[in-house]
């Protein structure tokens, strides 16, 4: 198991950092026969002029990718903010061609992130802020605590202090995130954070996963209350578990990689 984890790891590296993908290259070569046997096939049908344009790989797709745990995280949550109806629900550095395209299809989203968008969104309010940063948070909020009843920071925890979308590096940087995501959080309020859980360790600079007992005890420490947690694989499978106890927080900590979706309430 720990062997097919760094192949994994090893393949999304070269595919997304440098731009080598074996598997997209061998769905190229399988499917290059039928192209040229559908090419002229049309070309024998059309008399007119056609521009060679090859996709050929994707006749081995499914439709959709609905393995992919950004898409159930995006989904689940998005339906939980829809069956609550908060009153002002505000997102921290989640994916805008996901989750929050999701959230503004059916209500207004505000969006915090460190990096700029520049794109005007319907159904999206942009504020820059550096989650790491109270002073940061104090611009949006002012002094008071608790801005908003409703509160998602999806994927994106674990990428705080790394340096890798131009914030500080520092090793403490997810606490000072959760600190401040509870600052944003009225009391009540819920707070919907996923991040990789497993055996706790820094991939740099691309995520820490953490050891989903880290998570739940910084969130207790500031106020935040795990109530739920749902546990994604990486090939769509799901766990739920309700007030998860001590034994089943020890058991999803032996997994190399899970992605946990936390929901928590704001008590104080």
């Amino acid at each position: 198991m720990f062997f097919k984890e760094k192949l994994i790891r090893i393949y999304s590296f070269s595919s997304e950092q440098l731009g080598i993908n074996p598997l997209k290259t061998w769905a190229s070569i399988r499917g290059f026969p039928a192209f040229l046997r559908d090419y002229f096939i049309f070309k024998n049908k059309y008399k007119g002029k056609v521009i060679l344009n090859p996709y050929l790989g994707d006749r081995f797709n499914e439709g959709g990718d609905a393995k992919n745990e950004y898409f159930w995280q995006d989904l689940l949550v998005s339906k939980e903010i829809f069956k609550i109806q908060p009153t002002v629900h505000v997102d921290v550095g989640s994916r805008i061609d996901g989750f929050v395209a999701h959230v503004a299809s059916y209500r207004t989203i505000e969006v915090f992130d460190i990096r700029q968008i520049t794109k005007d969104i319907p159904g999206v309010i942009f504020k820059q802020a550096d989650l790491m940063s109270a002073d940061s948070v104090s611009n949006i909020i002012g002094n008071g605590i608790g801005y908003c009843d409703s509160l998602s920071c999806l994927h994106a925890i674990e990428h705080f202090g790394l340096g890798r979308y131009g914030d500080t590096v520092n090793p403490l940087g997810y606490k000072l995130g959760i600190a401040n995501l509870s600052k944003l959080l009225k009391v009540s309020g819920r707070l919907y954070l996923s991040t990789p859980i497993g055996q706790e360790r820094v991939e740099f600079n691309a995520n820490w996963v953490f050891d989903p007992k880290t998570i739940i005890d910084v969130a207790r420490s500031v106020g935040l209350i795990l109530d739920q947690l749902i546990v994604l694989d990486q090939k769509g499978g799901r766990e739920k578990f309700i007030n998860p106890s001590i034994q089943e927080i020890k058991e999803l900590s032996k997994f190399y990689y899970r992605l946990g979706i936390f929901y928590f309430t704001k008590i104080q």
